[in-house]
């Protein structure tokens, strides 16, 4: 479909929806953000938009859009797509990619305007866990008749989700490289302490001190440096996620930009959800390396020869 508004022409993915059942297998209507999705309930030739694709368009509530539909009409004056006039009666923001291009109009409007009217080509589904949908569908496609096509949403957006979990491999891959390198950093700053210490180290082990006790020195010392390394960063990337979106508008204020376009990135805000297992997680990953960042400089420490740096002093 193409929704034309001025001068300006978008294409569009036009669906023609129940209100009433609509509300049972989607979030639509928790969603809306201008106007109500009930007001598509009525006979009139009435829309509901996306967000991003009505800022596009330049409408809002209230304002009128042109719909071409895909079908020809035959008229005195030789043959012509299907136009109509389309009042928009709501907007809906999700956060994501619909909102650029989805287009909800009432199930009677969209007969007359799809055609053919009194009928439905397609049916919604909603199971009770949106990890059986692929199961349940199978089940379905058992039982039904040939004709029949179904698709779940793992077909429908299943590219999208894996992307998803692949950046979130990525993302971590790259948060344990900065943390190795954070590591290093503890390596090298013990290196060059038990270098700067070889004299004092060699006088505890001529007053009775073991190895072992040096090396549980030098370990402890490293520890304490990544604990308050990582400590300050847990409460800092704490407090910076939970108030991503306070500092990304104060930000765009601030500096009169618009960090995330929608146009652009199909976002206008950037959410942020506050996982306490990944910080755990994170927290307890960065331990781990620290405490083996801190062996080989321990290690070190604990052989350093005593008669043979005393020697030069």
């Amino acid at each position: 479909m193409i929704l034309a508004s001025g001068r300006s022409l978008r294409g569009a993915v036009l669906t023609a929806i129940d209100p009433a059942y609509e509300q049972r297998v989607s979030r639509a209507s928790q969603a809306m953000v201008q106007g109500e999705l009930a007001a598509l309930a009525d006979d009139s030739f009435s829309v509901v938009l996306g967000g991003s694709l009505a800022r596009m368009l330049g409408v809002r509530v209230g304002d009128s859009v042109e719909v071409t539909v895909p079908r020809l009409t035959m008229t005195p004056l030789g043959v012509f797509p299907r136009s109509k006039r389309l009042t928009v009666v709501g907007l809906f923001e999700v956060g994501a990619q619909p909102d650029t291009f989805q287009a909800y109009v009432g199930l009677a409007a969209g007969q007359k305007l799809l055609g053919p009217r009194r009928s439905v080509e397609g049916l919604q589904l909603k199971t009770a866990d949106l990890i059986s949908a692929p199961q349940t569908i199978a089940q379905l496609a058992d039982q039904l008749p040939e004709g029949y096509q179904l698709q779940d949403w793992s077909q429908t957006q299943g590219s999208l989700f894996r992307a998803v979990k692949m950046e979130k491999v990525m993302v971590s891959l790259l948060l344990l490289s900065v943390v190795a390198v954070a590591a290093f950093n503890i390596v090298s700053t013990l290196v060059m302490s038990v270098a700067e210490k070889r004299r004092d180290i060699a006088v505890l082990r001529t007053m009775g001190a073991r190895a072992s006790g040096v090396m549980a020195i030098f370990v402890a010392h490293g520890l304490g440096l990544a604990l308050v390394g990582i400590t300050a960063g847990a409460i800092i990337g704490v407090l910076l996620a939970t108030n991503i979106s306070a500092i990304t508008l104060f930000i765009e204020n601030l500096f009169g930009v618009k960090l995330f376009d929608p146009s652009v990135y199909f976002i206008s805000e950037l959410p942020s959800v506050l996982m306490p297992g990944d910080v755990l997680m994170v927290t307890l990953a960065s331990l781990a390396l620290s405490l083996l960042a801190t062996i080989y400089p321990a290690w070190r420490a604990a052989n350093v020869a005593p008669a043979e740096v005393l020697r030069y002093e």
